[in-house]
């Protein structure tokens, strides 16, 4: 059995129920599908007795391969088990030689021998996505949509000899939403209801209970595999039956029809409620009625008169464009000049002429810097054709983005028509009347300089920490959304004005952006306050005030980019140079946690930015509402359309295509260290593409006798309470020297008691709530297993009784060093004291150093050589002498071990943005007060 559909990695979990009943496996099929099947039915006990799938591709094994090697169980990888009909005994043999009682087959893309499907004592098992005698066949899900069927599902049957046609064992069913899509209905019910019931049946026959359920012929159909040839939509029929055909293609083979003489495949089709915006009409072959080119996207009517909306359209040369840019997609073309516009073509040949002296005769091909302009010349150039024609707006940069005669002209004509100007950007905001002022939250995806909502549809809700409550819903991306943000961001690195665009005025955007985010900044500091918990004062003082310090810095780094010489051995008679150039890398993607949400934003993007890249950004799933905000600044900045694209939604589908996708070329990427692990996985096997990761830390403070206990004190509490402890660097743990322990628990403690909890915007706030409900879930858990090893419990540890995710700042001590508190980062208020004796430097170092993470530490001591000392050996990115949490945008920032590696922030960061592209050169070098390279 044969099916197609986007396969997108889910975590889930089936029942805990532990059953007496067991079997031994052999699992038949592939994708992750096939994995995830597997890999729940050795929780549940069953014992997988071999694997067989399908061989490697492209040197990169199957998922279900993966898993199984990984755990050690024996995998099979046939290329084929039959040939001309017949069974390959050897194949054969060795399938029966691993003594299966039940072969599962969860997605099998290969044809089973009958003596492998019957030789098992409980015999084969197969998973089907229709509820059968319904659609059986490869495209079960595509003729679902197709035929409009108001009800999806799957069916898990018996195998025989027939095509899809064995006792049916289990079925389940769901809805078919009016814009479901295959992924939707794959994603949102076949794929985690699916595997449920794969575990669920195995279960139903090792416990002796597993039905055989004839299927009725009643209401059986067949349908084959869909192909291009004959997917063309028929618009001759009612809206929905042309919106089911169009969504039943999605995205594989893709329905098509015929524009302008030439086939155009349709996308992301939806009923149209409502009246339809104005826009062009648009003739299409076989429709009943025209089409319209509308803002939102092409409108097809039915012979019904209701209407669908498509919002992509891809042509025979495999260019995909927004279907409501297709009057414009042909923007490169020449346009017909009136007879007034050749006369002043004319007239500014006449200027060319005049500056370009040396050229016998201004031609279409002319080029203005390869004639011999100089810069000088296009200012003159600029301001003769401004005095011509009174009112054009036309700027220098124009004539470096048209330098023939030929593209002058119709840049010019175009610009004299009014045919360049830039939309004008459309916003839906979510408003809320908050902090004094009315705060205004864009809630869509940003792709290619719009707004828009994603590709399904789907939505989300963004929770307010402080009490529960619904911020506003925002688009939940998809894998389509992704990779049309990566074309976005492709086309504008490759043929925008970024990509040519002189590294000055580049700055000087990015100089404009941050003028913006500072004009904005007390609106911005009350969207991350009610988005992410943040107190309100440091949202305003380091949330948005380091976000504005970062991209003015990095502003300032665009033109100062430098390569360098390099002598080389001379290789006589040639007199030989190399030097280095520095070019950005294309398309960058950047997933950025929710602690610092537009902080995070600024450390990675701004020097991506800077360094002339492209960015397609992933803005953690619960604070996504800083970064949008962001997006909408960045236009009225002047960022290029394309540039910056962001993306709310899940990691696991955004996230994960991101570190898949072949055209990026760098990921950046703070979270969680196992999260790092999976990313710089995925990155290697897809197209190698660079990775910069800032990963977990348990980072060790040591405060000795003699330090300044007051400064201890205050500092100690601010490396673990600051923004709630949700701080990537905070003290997770510190070791206090015996003899000062006890006084400096009192202080803490004391002061703790002083700290006001409470509504983050309250400016006498020290405390706010934790950042989401699942992570003060996670850290109750963490202070509960504490207590449970042995742990002292001095304070806190429990949720305040108040609405909202409040957590108490808590104080650990007696932490020894093999206890769950002493070896895993807590990521909130939770303080983890460790005693060490007097004058044991070495041993609290090595005590400090026994951890998987590097990223920072800490020493409070007036002793200088002693702080020295042990500053030189904690391992740690950061180290912090008598202070703690002091970053800057000049110093560069991260850790090393398991905390991740590359930097943030700092002249060091720009290189990790760029190609080092080494030139060799054979210049003829003449030599006078200064050397000069002779190009001839």
């Amino acid at each position: 059995m044969l099916w197609t559909a986007s396969q997108v990695l889910r975590k889930f979990s089936t029942s805990s129920h532990h059953y007496q009943n067991k079997l031994k496996l052999a699992i038949i099929g592939q994708s992750l599908f096939g994995q995830e099947v597997y890999s729940n039915l050795r929780k549940q006990g069953h014992k997988v007795v071999g694997v067989f799938t399908v061989p490697d591709k492209d040197g990169k094994a199957d998922p279900l391969a993966v898993a199984a090697e990984k755990e050690g169980t024996p995998v099979f990888k046939f290329p084929r088990w039959r040939v001309k009909g017949k069974p390959i005994p050897e194949v054969v043999d060795a399938y029966k030689a691993v003594g299966a009682e039940l072969n599962v087959m969860p997605f099998c893309s290969q044809f089973i021998p009958m003596n492998v499907i019957d030789h098992p004592k409980h015999g084969s098992i197969i998973y089907h996505p229709s509820i059968l005698p319904l659609h059986r066949g490869a495209s079960a899900i595509n003729w679902t949509l197709i035929h409009g069927d108001k009800k999806a599902g799957f069916t898990v049957f018996w195998a025989d000899d027939g095509l899809d046609t064995g006792p049916i064992l289990l079925q389940r069913e769901c809805d078919v939403e009016p814009n479901d899509t295959v992924d939707t209905l794959y994603n949102r019910f076949l794929f985690p209801g699916g595997i449920k019931a794969m575990v669920e049946s195995v279960q139903l026959i090792a416990d002796g209970k597993a039905p055989r359920t004839p299927q009725p012929e009643e209401g059986a159909s067949y349908e084959g595999i869909q192909k291009k040839s004959n997917a063309k939509v028929n618009l001759a029929q009612p809206a929905e039956a042309i919106h089911n055909w169009i969504r039943g293609h999605d995205k594989v083979p893709g329905a098509w029809t015929v524009i302008d003489g030439q086939s155009v495949t349709l996308y992301g089709s939806s009923m149209l409620g409502g009246s339809v915006p104005e826009g062009q009409p648009l003739d299409i072959e076989g429709a009943s009625q025209a089409a319209r080119v509308t803002k939102n996207g092409l409108v097809l009517y039915g012979t019904d008169g209701k209407a669908l909306l498509v919002k992509n359209l891809q042509f025979e040369d495999g260019k995909m464009i927004p279907a409501s840019k297709y009057f414009s997609s042909g923007e490169s073309a020449s346009v017909e000049l009136t007879d007034d516009e050749k006369t002043m073509a004319e007239e500014i040949r006449n200027i060319w002429k005049g500056i370009l002296s040396n050229v016998p005769a201004i031609e279409d091909t002319t080029d203005f810097f390869k004639s011999g302009a100089a810069s000088m010349d296009v200012v003159r150039l600029v301001e003769e054709v401004k005095q011509k024609c009174a009112g054009v707006q036309l700027q220098n940069e124009d004539v470096y983005m048209a330098t023939t005669f030929q593209d002058f002209i119709q840049m010019f004509v175009r610009k004299l028509r009014g045919e360049d100007q830039e939309e004008e950007l459309v916003v839906d905001y979510a408003t809320k009347d908050v902090n004094n002022m009315t705060v205004k939250m864009p809630y869509q995806c940003f792709i290619n300089g719009k707004f828009e909502d994603s590709e399904n549809g789907k939505t989300y809700d963004s929770i307010s920490p402080t009490d529960g409550s619904v911020i506003c819903k925002v688009s939940y991306a998809s894998v389509g959304d992704v990779d049309r943000a990566v074309a976005a961001a492709k086309e504008a690195y490759e043929n925008g004005p970024w990509g040519k665009m002189n590294p000055r005025d580049r700055g000087s955007l990015l100089y404009r952006l941050a003028d913006l985010m500072e004009e904005h900044q007390e609106e911005l500091a009350t969207i991350e306050s009610i988005d992410s918990g943040a107190v309100y004062t440091l949202a305003l003082k380091t949330h948005v005030g380091m976000s504005i310090q970062t991209f003015r810095y990095f502003a300032g780094w665009c033109d100062k980019i430098q390569g360098k010489t390099i002598p080389i051995n001379q290789a006589r008679p040639n007199r030989n140079l190399t030097f280095t150039k520095k070019e950005p890398l294309g398309v960058c993607a950047i997933v950025i946690p929710w602690n610092y949400p537009l902080m995070m934003l600024a450390w990675k993007s701004a020097a991506c930015l800077a360094a002339g890249n492209t960015l397609v950004l992933k803005p953690a799933q619960v604070t996504p509402l800083t970064a949008l905000k962001f997006a909408e600044l960045s236009v009225k900045a002047g960022i290029p359309k394309g540039v910056i694209n962001i993306l709310p939604g899940s990691g696991g589908v955004v996230g994960q295509r991101l570190s898949e996708h072949p055209d990026i070329r760098k990921l950046g990427f703070t979270g969680s260290t196992p999260i790092g692990k999976q990313i710089m996985k995925s990155c290697a096997v897809s197209n190698l593409k660079k990775v910069s990761l800032e990963l977990g830390g348990k980072s060790p403070l040591l405060i000795f006798s003699d330090c300044d206990m007051d400064k201890a004190v205050r500092m100690g509490m601010s490396s673990v309470f600051f923004n709630k402890g949700e701080n990537c660097i905070a003290a997770g743990r510190l070791f206090v020297e015996e003899s000062i322990h006890d006084e400096f628990i009192d202080r803490v403690v004391e002061e703790i008691k002083k700290m006001k909890i409470g509504d983050p915007l309250d400016r006498s706030t020290d405390h706010g709530p934790q950042n989401h409900k699942a992570h003060l879930d996670k850290l109750l858990e963490y202070c509960e297993i504490g207590v449970k090893e042995g742990a002292t419990l001095v304070y806190g540890g429990t949720r305040v009784d108040r609405p909202g995710f409040f957590m108490e700042p808590t104080v650990f001590t007696d932490v020894e060093d093999h206890m769950f508190l002493a070896k895993e980062e807590s990521f909130g208020p939770v303080m983890v004291v460790s005693k060490f004796k007097d004058g044991d430097v070495d041993g609290v170092l090595q005590r400090a150093n026994d951890t998987e993470y590097g990223l920072a530490s800490g020493v409070f001591t007036r002793d200088i050589n002693k702080a020295m000392y042990v500053s030189e050996r904690l391992e740690a990115g950061t180290v912090f002498v008598n202070t703690y949490n002091k970053t800057d945008v000049a110093t560069p920032f991260g850790g090393f071990k398991q905390s991740g590696f590359g930097k943030d922030l700092g002249e060091k960061t720009t290189g990790i943005y760029y190609i080092y592209l080494i030139l060799y050169s054979n210049f003829i070098c003449h030599t006078h007060n200064h050397t000069q390279y002779d190009m001839r």
